[in-house]
């Protein structure tokens, strides 16, 4: 079943984007809230000097759950949902482990944009900063708090930005990508354009993935994970 769930957001990149989304969010209220110094009975897993607090998994596969039962068909396990949850916040730890390793750094200008552009913090399609102080303080965060998180998540998608941009398709995998579309030609232009684009879209995104996968495995086999299962 986890092999499925792994698929399907592989599959679908609106689907993996979600998925990423709830996690993310999880991740940055919690750690802005809770912090990296947790008291050891409340961490349910360790990546190298990072960890993973029970408040922070839970929120997550919370939020994870709900977007499965909404979004998903079928009925999904509750050990099985664990495990992918869990994967995945080792994941994003092992990304910022990885941009560091990287000496990437987030640039306060390019916090900036990103709160910005966030259309949570949007009012009538413009940053709204009395907007921004509310929601923050709803979640029991400050501006710096929630904005020290932030920073740790750009972090991640950095690391994973630099691996994704050095993937490309081959000669062989262009000449498959071609042949595809070649089958699906229509007497529209147009149509047979977002085709394949969208094709080639697509093969460029699988390949994309398997890097970053490959990446995070060779990461686990070199950082030291730690999992208290009992607290899951």
């Amino acid at each position: 079943m986890i092999k499925l769930m792994r698929e399907a957001a592989h599959k679908y990149p609106w689907l993996l984007k979600s998925i990423m989304g709830i996690l993310a969010i999880a991740f940055v209220i919690t750690m802005g809230w809770w912090g990296f110094g947790e008291s050891q009975g409340n961490v349910v897993a360790s990546v190298g000097d990072l960890t993973i607090t029970r408040d922070e998994y839970r929120r997550a596969y919370e939020n994870t759950y709900r977007f499965y039962k909404d979004k998903v068909q079928g009925d999904f396990k509750e050990e099985t949902l664990k495990q992918f949850v869990l994967e995945q916040l080792i994941e994003n730890r092992l990304w910022l482990v990885a941009a560091k390793e990287m000496g990437l750094v987030v640039a306060p200008e390019d916090l900036r944009e990103d709160i910005l552009q966030r259309p949570e913090f949007q009012r009538n399609g413009a940053f709204d900063p009395d907007l921004y102080r509310r929601l923050l303080a709803a979640n029991r965060l400050t501006p710096a708090i929630f904005e020290a998180a932030q920073t740790k998540e750009l972090l991640g998608e950095k690391a994973r930005m630099i691996i994704r941009d050095a993937v490309a398709l081959t000669p062989e995998e262009l000449a498959e990508a071609q042949a595809l579309v070649a089958r699906q030609t229509t007497a529209d232009a147009g149509k047979n354009q977002a085709a394949a684009e969208r094709i080639y879209q697509d093969f460029l995104f699988q390949k994309q993935q398997r890097a970053l996968t490959a990446y995070a495995e060779a990461l686990k086999t070199r950082v030291p994970i730690k999992v208290h299962k009992e607290l899951l």
